[in-house]
């Protein structure tokens, strides 16, 4: 597991595309949550990926619940087509009912 104080987690986007890193100090690698935005309320999680040197570290992990807690802060709806994010979705599920679109 992670120390927080370890982990950064960073935000772009552009009009049709978003993205979330993870990055652990010391370790030049990054991991990555990918989106495409449907509408201004809905967008699809559509990969997850995270580099060998930093698997097992609950990096995937970190992403998908930074991505739930901006998609309740912007209102957003969240189609879970990663493996990961869907995954991740389906263990808590109602938890995330307000925000995952099946």
């Amino acid at each position: 597991m992670l120390d927080d104080q370890k982990l950064k987690i960073t935000y772009s986007e552009s009009d049709t595309k978003a993205r979330y890193g993870a990055s652990v100090s010391g370790i030049v690698s990054e991991a990555e949550l990918t989106l495409s935005k449907v509408t201004p309320t809905l967008v699809i999680a559509d990969h997850t990926f995270v580099p060998d040197e930093l698997r097992g570290r609950g990096l995937a992990r970190a992403l998908a619940a930074q991505l739930v807690a901006d998609a309740r802060d912007k209102g957003l709806r969240i189609v879970p087509l990663c493996p990961f994010v869907r995954s991740y979705a389906e263990k808590n599920r109602e938890e995330l009912a307000d925000v995952i679109q099946w």
